[in-house]
């Protein structure tokens, strides 16, 4: 047995659907709804609940490619291996590297919010947490406290990990609903969406489709991938996997409108004054309940401002560790990244990794805001690899088992590819460029592993890779060129950059399915597999009565 197999054997596999489905319910439901529908409506007005539609439907396609990886391979930090699977190393290393950017970051995030929720209490020593931007150096303080926490609750044991999240998950569920029900019936103010103060889409459409990026609906949203990502510990993959995936999306994206609305209707018009783009809430719900005599309900969200964001950074403290556990099989992190206590089933060193990149994030990136922009713009770089990896397979490696299989997959897989390089586009240059320069970044870790190889060994790696390479540098380019609206030069016209965009999806997404080849990590996954397979089944013999 491999010792890849071996580290994986460390893992219990108790997590039936439902705890799943609060895995992937309570990921995203985190912080977004918190500061989510005020941010996207000073983006986007009242055509914020549509931005919410797109990023569902966005969020959706993309999750229906990963579900089929995810019971392929039911894998520890799958959504790390995947393209290392189809690509080889250079494609499979950038795309866990966005990917993991992209979770280990909203684990300081969710505790910044929490922070910022504080400072509105009313004491002198909360209003000291935060300065209206960022956090200062006792919210700095105060939020590192709570980053610990949720990597306490996650060193002992996954059953107690699994326990805590289900009770927090229903809390999670609970209050934003009570949220947006008490917001509704204590004002409902329908011409706030009047022309009066703009109209439905003050900022125009192209503000809706930022929304959908920079407004924390991708960071919402990308809490899909935590069940995958702990698939290794899921009791029946192909069954659990696409029901807790699918519905933990659907559930969310009925909370998300509703608090939306909510929050719509409840802005006092004087508040509109000056637009929509003028809101600057501190703790945007609880003012609201404030406003319109809701104390109860301000001193629950105020309660909730640390259980859902710690519901969330608890899980993804879980999820992140399972990830680099994955990318050290990938080859790319030292052994000790790679060791699972037998006793309790948690990856401790990997949870320490991330527990440390969690500060450095934490110093860097002191704003709920900051942190969702960087955050939304790395997660839809990761979800490129899931509709090129899964199309890929299907063709270098067909008689694969593949408990989870749609017929529409080959439509379904480009336009996930459309809508992802649409949102990338959208998050508005130089936002776009900064991330992936921040992709550039992890290619020294990758050159010391690889470049060390002989060349006859690299040259396929490299070529598999090149697509996800140039693609990165056209759309930097594209963003640069594109319309003023979404931040660019201007060079591209409204529309043009659109069908611009549309076609460089779909001229990637046919190179990089044409580039997977049958490399190394795949072929012993498939034996991996296969082993597992007749093990389950040798198991099943066991356990079943004589006949």
């Amino acid at each position: 047995m491999s010792t890849e197999q071996g580290s994986h054997s460390n893992y219990r596999r108790t997590l039936g659907t439902t705890a799943l489905t609060a895995v992937g319910l309570g990921s995203i439901i985190g912080s977004g709804w918190l500061f989510g529908a005020e941010r996207a409506a000073v983006l986007a007005g009242p055509a914020a609940i549509f931005a919410w539609v797109i990023g569902a439907v966005v969020a959706l396609t993309i999750a229906l490619t990963y579900t089929e990886l995810g019971s392929m391979f039911p894998k520890a930090g799958g959504m790390v291996r995947y393209g290392q699977f189809s690509h080889g190393s250079l494609a499979g290393y950038m795309a866990a590297w966005a990917n993991w950017i992209a979770i280990v970051s909203v684990i300081p995030g969710e505790a910044t919010a929490s922070i910022q929720y504080m400072s509105s209490w009313k004491f002198d020593w909360a209003g000291k947490l935060f300065d209206g931007k960022e956090l200062t150096g006792t919210g700095l303080a105060a939020a590192s406290v709570l980053v610990v926490f949720y990597f306490f609750l996650n060193w002992f044991a996954i059953t107690l990990f699994a326990k805590t999240n289900n009770a927090i998950t229903v809390f999670k569920v609970v209050v934003p609903a009570l949220t947006a029900g008490a917001l509704i019936f204590a004002h409902f103010d329908t011409s706030n969406i009047g022309s009066a103060h703009g109209g439905f889409a003050p900022n125009g459409w192209s503000a809706v489709f930022s929304a959908v990026a920079v407004a924390g609906i991708v960071w919402a949203f990308n809490g899909f991938q935590s069940p995958l990502n702990m698939a290794a510990e899921a009791r029946n993959p192909g069954k659990s996997l696409p029901k807790a995936v699918v519905g933990s999306i659907l559930i969310a994206l009925v909370i998300y409108i509703a608090l939306q609305v909510a929050f719509l209707m409840a802005v006092p018009a004087a508040d509109l004054s000056g637009g929509w783009n003028t809101l600057a809430y501190k703790s945007p719900l609880a003012d609201l309940s404030i406003t319109w005599g809701l104390n109860w309900l301000a001193l629950l969200l105020y309660a909730d401002a640390f259980i859902s964001p710690s519901g969330t950074g608890m899980i993804y403290a879980a999820t992140t560790s399972r990830m680099i556990h994955g990318v050290q099989e990938n080859g790319h992190l030292p052994k000790v990244f790679g060791k699972v206590d037998p006793k309790t089933g948690v990856p401790r060193p990997a949870l320490l990794l991330n527990l440390a990149i969690s500060f450095v994030f934490l110093a860097v990136f002191r704003g709920w805001g900051s942190i969702a922009e960087i955050v939304g713009v790395a997660t839809v770089i990761s979800y490129i690899t899931g509709p090129v990896a899964v199309m890929s397979l299907r063709r270098i490696a067909p008689d694969m088992k593949r408990p989870v299989k749609l017929k529409a997959m080959p439509v379904i897989a480009p336009i996930a590819m459309i809508f992802g390089s649409l949102v990338m586009y959208w998050a508005r240059w130089p936002l776009t460029g900064k991330v992936i320069f921040i992709m550039a970044i992890g290619l020294p870790i990758w050159a010391w592993y690889e470049l060390r190889k002989p060349w006859a060994e690299l040259k396929p790696h490299l070529q598999a890779g090149a697509w996800m390479v140039t693609y990165l540098l056209v759309m930097a380019l594209v963003s640069w060129a594109g319309g003023t609206e979404f931040g660019g030069k201007g060079y591209l016209p409204q529309g043009v950059d659109i069908a611009v965009v549309v076609l460089i999806a779909l001229v990637f997404y046919v190179w990089g399915v044409r580039s997977a080849w049958r490399n190394p990590t795949l072929e012993q996954v498939e034996k991996e597999m296969k082993d597992l397979a007749a093990t389950d089944v040798a198991e099943e013999q066991e356990l079943a009565p004589a006949k």
